[in-house]
């Protein structure tokens, strides 16, 4: 790779940064070779964690010219985003860690999305989750390799996980920006929903974090294999958004990826709602308006 520092210069956003880096990188490949990305980029060693409670770190020197990147030891996937978003932190000089010249990483950090105002420690782990994200599955790598992708289902998450060598969640949540669908992706684990993907026109979710899967919904079937994704299936729409009593219901559609440990992952797909006729709109306000009325 002949990418090096000073193609990063006041580059100091997670985007800048990538687009640098694929400016310079044009034919990056798939899997992106993350750890050759460390090396040129001035990351000596990547070595293991283990320190109890923590997913990854950075140690490096005051100016930032290098580092050393901890990573604890489990599935590829994982790791590679690890030294993803500890890459993030080591390029992003106005990230500045707990310690001097220490950066300590928690699982949580690493799925953090948003941060609260003025918690700048969140911010810094929600510039480092984006820059992984981005790096690992460039948007025009990413955006190719969906355009075989019509109908929204779950296998296409589990093959863009399995192409790009990322997780599935963070295949879920590249799939769920980018598919032009009106879709989300829930993650559930024993019974209660963890988390919530959603595009940008898909209504929010009536069902929070920490609360049970809707006991109607297809998670509770009986009927799944695990690591198999189910079929997709017509659901009741008001299971998972508000649905208003006075205006003709969406159609909603739910698949379930069953995985180990209790967890699992739930698409739904929400039906654009077809357009009344105008003898249709001329019948439902007549009766409404009897029904309000008092007449019959």
């Amino acid at each position: 790779m002949p990418i090096n520092r000073k193609d990063l210069a006041d580059a100091g956003s997670p985007e800048a940064l990538v687009k640098r880096i694929l400016k310079a990188e044009p034919n990056l490949p798939v899997p992106v070779p993350i750890q050759e990305l460390c090396a040129r980029l001035g990351i000596l060693r990547i070595e293991e964690l283990d320190t109890d409670g923590f997913e990854g770190g950075l140690v490096t020197d005051a100016k930032r010219s290098e580092g050393t990147i901890l990573a604890k030891r489990g599935g590829e996937p994982r790791r590679r985003f690890t030294i993803a978003h500890e890459l993030g932190h080591f390029l992003m000089a106005h990230h500045v860690p707990d310690q001097p010249g220490r950066f300590l990483c928690k699982s949580s950090d690493l799925l953090r999305l948003t941060a609260k105002v003025g918690d700048e420690r969140q911010l810094r782990e929600v510039e480092a989750n984006r820059f992984a994200t981005l790096v690992l599955m460039p948007p025009h790598l990413l955006r190719e390799a969906m355009a075989a992708f019509r109908e929204p289902d779950l296998q296409h998450v589990l093959a863009l996980a399995r192409d790009f060598a990322v997780g599935k969640e963070a295949a879920a949540r590249a799939y769920v920006q980018y598919h032009p669908e009106r879709i989300a992706i829930v993650v559930a684990g024993n019974g209660r929903v963890q988390r919530c993907y959603r595009s940008l026109s898909f209504p929010t979710i009536v069902c929070g974090v920490g609360s049970p899967v809707p006991t109607r919904s297809r998670y509770h079937s009986s009927s799944h294999r695990p690591n198999t994704a189910s079929d997709i299936a017509p659901c009741s729409p008001d299971l998972w958004i508000d649905v208003r009593r006075d205006l003709r219901a969406p159609g909603l559609s739910e698949q379930v990826y069953l995985q180990q440990n209790g967890f699992a992952m739930i698409l739904l797909r929400l039906e654009p709602v077809p357009e009344e006729s105008a003898e249709e709109r001329r019948l439902e306000e007549g009766w409404r308006h009897r029904f309000h009325s008092g007449r019959r």
